[in-house]
């Protein structure tokens, strides 16, 4: 069976893989921009994965609960699969709180042992305006007195002091922060070509 055409390695515009892991409260933005960028990268024949927090929790850390030790279990092993995926060319996006600063800096020290990039992306975008946006009704549902613990209300979130990019997602629409993370993608080497170049070209 045909894979589809050959690609000539000139027309492809990833330098290696990397991890790229947005961090910041619930409906911030996270999984809409992770998704917004693969397809930007997509469309330049990057070898893409999506790893939502969610979706993780489901297929990776089902039985795990909300205490620090099991966010923390949790994060791990999200950096332990992000990072087996980059070591292999694979440019990982990963949509998931990780609400530890010393977690992150552990994922972040693994992926350095390995020789993989690592992006640390903070979306800021203030509780005030992610608890109007409440995409999933966590919010609402923690109002209500169904839920405690939410991440940023009742448990913290450690907001990341030195992170490799910062997108106000409340001030900017989805296209600027894909635009923004691409630019610095191509700054670190991780991409070969300017955006603008890759959506002509894959227009």
């Amino acid at each position: 069976m045909s894979s589809g055409p050959a690609v000539h390695p000139s027309s492809v515009p990833c330098a290696g893989g990397a991890t790229v892991w947005l961090t910041g409260l619930p409906s911030a933005g996270k999984s809409t921009v992770a998704a917004g960028l693969a397809d930007r990268l997509r469309t330049g024949r990057c070898g893409v994965e999506v790893l939502d927090g969610d979706v993780i929790r489901t297929n990776l850390s089902k039985g795990l609960g909300y205490s620090r030790e099991d966010r923390a279990v949790n994060i791990r092993r999200i950096g332990f699969v992000s990072g087996l995926l980059a070591r292999n060319g694979v440019i990982v996006l990963v949509a998931s709180i990780a609400p530890h600063a010393d977690v992150r800096a552990q994922v972040r020290g693994d992926h350095e042992a390995l020789g993989v990039p690592y992006v640390e992306v903070h979306l800021s975008t203030p509780v005030e305006v992610t608890s109007e946006r409440d995409v999933k009704g966590l919010y609402a549902r923690h109002r209500a007195g169904e839920i405690t613990g939410l991440t940023g209300v009742d448990d913290v979130y450690e907001v990341p002091e030195r992170p490799d990019v910062v997108l106000p997602t409340h001030e900017q629409t989805v296209d600027e922060s894909v635009t923004a993370l691409l630019e610095h993608l191509v700054r670190r080497g991780i991409l070969a070509r300017e955006p603008d170049r890759l959506t002509k070209e894959s227009a």
